[in-house]
């Protein structure tokens, strides 16, 4: 085997101290190259995963954050919608009051007003029977040529306004 080595070009002396060099070399980039690279590696993959799970954390907060938002948003519009219902309820409780309340001061004028139309009528015919009593006894007197006195003519007075259908109203 000598001398097939020696055939090759092989000092084998050489070559195991070449190959005994490449060892001791590779032993000490493995531990000065190697494990600090690796190390160095494995950090940046630890901190890319770290942001990749900040990142997705982050995510799912906005995710949460919109849907509190949007639930916040609905409770807000069912809030103003009943606002606005009871301020339309309210709106329209204040018409058929103030309604109702001009119902009855009309009525209530109304009513005066026939009051006192009764009043001023009922006024109007005593002061008429008043006016036609005296007209009457002045007639009478003329006619008679002698005065009777005035409790005669206001019963004569009396009697025909009870007979006529001008004391009918």
């Amino acid at each position: 085997m000598d001398k097939a080595v020696e055939a090759l070009g092989i000092n084998l002396p050489q070559l195991i101290a070449q190959v005994a060099n490449f060892f001791v070399l590779l032993v000490i980039l493995r531990l000065t190259l190697y494990k600090p690279i690796l190390g160095m590696l494995d950090e940046r993959k630890q901190k890319i995963a770290e942001g990749l799970n900040a990142a997705e954390i982050a995510r799912a907060e906005a995710s949460q954050a919109q849907a509190n938002i949007q639930a916040q948003l609905d409770q807000a519009r069912r809030e103003g919608q009943e606002i606005v219902g009871n301020a339309q309820a309210i709106a329209t409780r204040i018409q058929t009051e103030a309604r109702e309340q001009s119902a009855r001061e009309r009525e209530a004028a109304l009513e005066r007003a026939r009051t006192e139309i009764q009043l001023e009528r009922d006024r109007a015919i005593s002061e008429l029977r008043g006016q036609f009593a005296d007209i009457t006894v002045t007639a009478a007197s003329r006619v008679i040529g002698q005065s009777l006195d005035r409790q005669a003519h206001q019963r004569i007075i009396d009697e025909t306004l009870a007979e006529t259908t001008f004391s009918e109203n």
